[in-house]
């Protein structure tokens, strides 16, 4: 099952000023038949809704060039065959991107000024977030996932899945054939000695996923390979997002569920390391008035560009209004659906003021009211 990677990078474009309208599509989805059968009626229900929007304050043509593009998707029978947990479908002149999307999300449609990036936010800045790299002697593979899934995810282009593809007609005589990669063995060489096509094949991988996915994602990589690997692999690679510990068989060997339980087995303690730090920077921010977990003290200093970390808990909303100018926030009703969540609020606002945000489950958060931050001053 193949997704598009959602990076960083990808948030920063959606929450640029662009001129309007913009159109937002969420809904959960499924994984496998037959639950998926209904994932894309439900998208055509949003895409009424998403036309009836528009044509209430733009004209037919407008509205239809908008709309082009989702409408595509809703015959594209491939796509609809190999869906994820959720999907995220933003779109507006001259953009239009789709994400499936590793959690489940409400159903929302909103046509707007801006882009309705809440739902994004949520999986973008969760802390439990990995890849890993397969690589094996005839393709590498790279995965995404969290604690409770794990999905393969396309390629760069510009990222070469084979020795041929990497090394093309640079690769040595005696291993044109991608089948003969590997150690060598006889022929004068040392039992112990490493192909160099091997090293090679590593450096130009290496140097390619740093520079096309591990830069601009920044999550932790773990590498996934038969024992032998691991050694040259590290030997050549400058990717410092590479974690120290890997898994050591071929990743083909294993189920998903198993390659994701052995590549959260690797993550869990970093992650449980970071939240550690995070919290205690926090607390001690705090003890000299220079944090808070009051959300109406965070929304202020959001709006005064002083918040520099926040922590916000992932599965809770806090319904209300927030005046953008002067961060008073006013408490909403739970069962009205067009009141904004004030959690996401607050972190959007932080991160279009330069903060950062990390998402992570109550259990973790060292406060009861959905909000921790620390001040930059």
């Amino acid at each position: 099952m193949m997704q598009q990677t959602m990076i960083q990078g990808d948030l920063a474009v959606f929450l640029e000023d662009h001129t309007g309208p913009c159109l937002s599509l969420y809904q959960p989805t499924h994984r496998r038949h037959p639950e998926n059968v209904q994932d894309p009626i439900r998208y055509k229900n949003l895409l009424k809704v998403l036309e009836e929007s528009l044509l209430g304050h733009h004209s037919t043509k407008n509205a239809s060039a908008l709309l082009d593009p989702f409408r595509r998707l809703a015959t594209d029978r491939d796509f609809w065959n190999h869906t994820c947990a959720g999907l995220a479908v933003l779109g507006t002149a001259g953009l239009f991107r789709v994400f499936k999307l590793q959690r489940p999300v409400p159903e929302v449609a909103v046509v707007a000024d801006s882009f309705h990036i809440k739902p994004l936010l949520r999986i973008l800045q969760s802390a439990d977030r990995y890849q890993v790299l397969s690589v094996n002697r005839r393709e590498i593979k790279l995965f995404e996932g969290n604690r409770d899934n794990l999905d393969e995810v396309d390629l760069d282009p510009r990222i070469p899945r084979t020795i041929t593809e990497a090394l093309g007609e640079e690769l040595t005589e005696p291993h044109h054939s991608v089948g003969s990669f590997g150690m060598r063995h006889g022929h004068g060489s040392r039992a112990d000695e490493i192909d160099v096509d091997e090293q090679r094949f590593f450096r130009v991988v290496d140097r390619a996923i740093l520079e096309y996915d591990s830069r601009a994602s920044g999550m932790p990589l773990i590498l996934a390979a038969l024992r032998q690997y691991h050694t040259p692999f590290r030997q050549v690679s400058h990717n410092p997002f590479l974690m120290p510990d890997g898994i050591d068989v071929d990743a083909t060997s294993l189920t998903i569920d198993q390659l994701r339980q052995r590549a959260w087995a690797i993550v869990e303690p970093e992650f449980r390391s970071r939240l550690a730090k995070l919290s205690g920077e926090i607390e001690e921010a705090k003890a000299k008035g220079l944090g808070s977990d009051d959300l109406a003290v965070v929304a202020q200093a959001a709006v005064q560009s002083r918040v520099g970390s926040l922590l916000v808990e992932a599965e809770r909303r806090i319904p209300g209004h927030m005046d953008k100018t002067t961060g008073r926030i006013t408490f909403g009703n739970e069962e009205d659906v067009q009141v904004d969540d004030l959690l996401d609020d607050v972190a959007e606002l932080v991160l279009r003021k330069g903060g950062s945000v990390v998402v992570v489950p109550a259990a973790d958060m060292p406060s009861q009211t959905g909000v921790a931050a620390a001040f930059r001053f």
